[in-house]
C-alpha cells in the first residue's frame, strides 16, 4: 500500500480540484470540520473528488461559513481496479457495514441484487454512496465506486458482459477449498456474486452456470452472513488473483 498521510482529517468533494482553487463547503461538510472536529482558521486537511488526485488544503472561516483554500496535489489520481461486487441487499446497519468494507478492499461498483430468497427489496441509495464516501475518506481510497439501483437477479444475468469473469458464492461449490478454485484463472474484469443468506434458488444456480467465465467459490465449512461473506470472499479474490498479488 503506497504510504499516505493518515493524520490529517480527509474530506470528499464533488468539485474540480487545482492549486489556488477556493471551495465553499456545504453544511454538512463545514458541521463535520468545524463542529466535530473543531478545526479551526488554517488548520490542514486532505481532500479528493475521485478524478484529481488528493490535494492539501486550508480551512478559512469567515463568520458562520467555512472554506477551503486548495494547496498543492499530495497525491496523483490511480485507475480503480476493474473489480464489481454484486450482493444481495441485507438489512440496515449490516448493509452499511458491507458497503464499507466492499470499498475497502476494492470494489470499482456496487450493484445490490435482487433473488427469490432475498430478505431486503428496496435499498437507500444515497445512504449507500454516504457510506462509500465515507469509507474512501478514512481509507486513503482515491476512486469513489459506482453505486446503482437493486436489479433482479434475472435481469443482471440477461445482459452480462461475457468478458468480465464472474465469482459466485456458492456452499455447493464442487472445489471445497476456495484458493484451489481460483488458483489458475487469470487477471481480468471480476465481478463477486454474494447472495441471500437463504442461498441461491435451483434456477438462478443454474442460470448462473451457463454463464460464460463462471467460477463457483466457496466459503468454508461455515455459514457466514452476508457482511462476512462480503469481507471473505474478496479478500480471497484480491489476494489471488487480484491487486494483491
Amino acid at each position: 500500500m503506497p504510504r499516505y498521510d493518515f493524520r490529517s482529517p480527509r474530506l470528499y468533494v464533488d468539485v474540480p480540484l487545482g492549486e489556488g482553487a477556493t471551495i465553499a463547503l456545504g453544511s454538512a461538510a463545514a458541521h463535520y470540520l468545524g463542529v466535530v472536529l473543531r478545526l479551526k482558521s488554517g488548520a490542514g486537511v486532505l481532500v479528493f473528488n475521485g478524478r484529481d488526485g488528493e490535494w492539501s488544503a486550508t480551512v478559512a472561516a469567515q463568520k458562520r461559513a467555512l472554506s477551503l483554500l486548495v494547496g498543492t496535489r499530495t497525491r496523483a489520481q490511480t485507475a480503480p481496479a476493474d473489480l464489481h461486487y454484486l450482493f444481495a441487499p441485507l438489512k440496515a446497519a449490516r448493509h452499511d457495514y458491507m458497503v464499507q468494507k466492499a470499498v475497502e478492499m476494492g470494489a470499482s461498483l456496487l450493484q445490490p441484487v435482487l433473488t427469490r430468497h432475498g430478505q431486503m427489496t428496496r435499498v437507500n441509495l444515497e445512504r449507500m454512496r454516504a457510506n462509500a464516501i465515507e469509507a474512501a475518506e478514512q481509507c486513503g481510497i482515491l476512486s469513489l465506486p459506482e453505486t446503482r439501483p437493486p436489479v433482479m437477479l434475472s435481469a443482471l444475468l440477461g445482459a452480462w458482459d461475457s468478458a468480465r469473469r464472474l465469482v459466485f458464492c456458492d456452499e455447493e461449490a464442487e472445489v471445497s477449498n476456495p484458493i484451489a478454485a481460483l488458483a489458475d484463472l487469470p487477471r481480468s474484469p471480476l465481478a463477486v456474486l454474494v447472495g441471500p443468506e437463504g442461498g441461491f434458488a435451483e434456477a438462478e444456480r443454474a442460470a448462473l452456470l451457463k454463464l460464460p467465465n463462471v467460477v463457483r467459490l466457496s466459503l468454508g465449512p461455515r455459514i457466514l452472513r452476508g457482511d462476512t461473506a462480503a469481507v471473505a470472499a474478496l479478500a480471497l479474490v484480491q489476494a489471488v488473483i487480484g491487486d494483491w498479488r
